[in-house]
């Protein structure tokens, strides 16, 4: 009889042991919403006025982590924006973003979000969305080709750290220049090695431009490289 207690007493034990241990599964949902202050340069070809039917491309500039902030001067420091403050007049519209957050990534569904809206209220040729980035914005560069593949006709992408294990989303008729300083101690070289390698042996279209010598601000070099623009000009989205 004490046996049969003893078997039972053990039983009752171990359900209740199981009981506590099940896991508190819960099903829910919940939207979540963020807001991104984005404060941004537009800047509008020549002719855009004068040209009220025709439909202009567009480059979305990207910057680096030292312009990130709430000072938006900060973004005439380099790349395109800053040409534009030395004189320089280019054939397509060009908005640069500033990142509001001085050491946290870009927000790019925030900045795409801003793209769609400047595109819906001007003349913009949507087969004729450009991007480029430098440094961070580089980084954020590849991050969009990434998630909106089917976005931009081209992108030119300067030092900037690279989503390698992801390379296969980006569309694969979108060509690709990309920029890249071997002494550069921020964003190894190797960064952009790395990827160019992964892309060309999938076949995709890209031009890759080092230089010897230079650092981290290779951005100097390249956006001063005409051919760059008139390369952009030559690139229209087929689908």
């Amino acid at each position: 009889m004490k046996k049969y207690y003893y078997l039972l007493y053990t039983i009752l034990l171990l359900q209740s042991c199981a009981a506590q241990s099940k896991p508190n599964l819960i099903d829910a949902e919940q939207i979540t919403v963020t807001i991104e202050n984005l404060s941004y340069y537009l800047y509008f070809p020549e002719d855009y006025e004068s040209k009220p039917k025709k439909k202009f491309p567009i480059l979305l500039f990207l910057h680096g982590g030292g312009e990130s902030g709430d000072s938006l001067v900060a973004i005439k420091r380099n790349g395109p924006p800053k040409m534009i403050v030395e004189g320089k007049q280019f054939p397509f519209l060009i908005l640069a973003p500033q990142n509001p957050n001085q050491k946290k990534w870009w927000n790019t569904r925030a900045v795409n979000q801003l793209l769609d809206s400047v595109v819906a209220n001007n003349r913009i040729d949507k087969k004729r969305i450009y991007l480029t980035g430098l440094s961070r914005g580089g980084g954020a560069a590849w991050e969009m080709a990434v998630q909106y593949p089917e976005r931009f006709a081209a992108m030119a992408v300067v030092c900037g750290m690279t989503p390698v294990p992801y390379a296969a989303w980006i569309d694969k008729n979108m060509p690709i220049w990309v920029f890249h300083g071997e002494e550069d101690q921020s964003i190894p070289i190797s960064e952009s090695e790395t990827m160019v390698t992964r892309l060309k042996g999938m076949g995709y279209d890209v031009k890759f431009t080092r230089y010897p010598g230079v650092g981290h601000n290779s951005w100097i070099k390249a956006y001063k490289t005409e051919e760059l623009y008139d390369w952009f000009m030559k690139q229209k989205r087929k689908d």
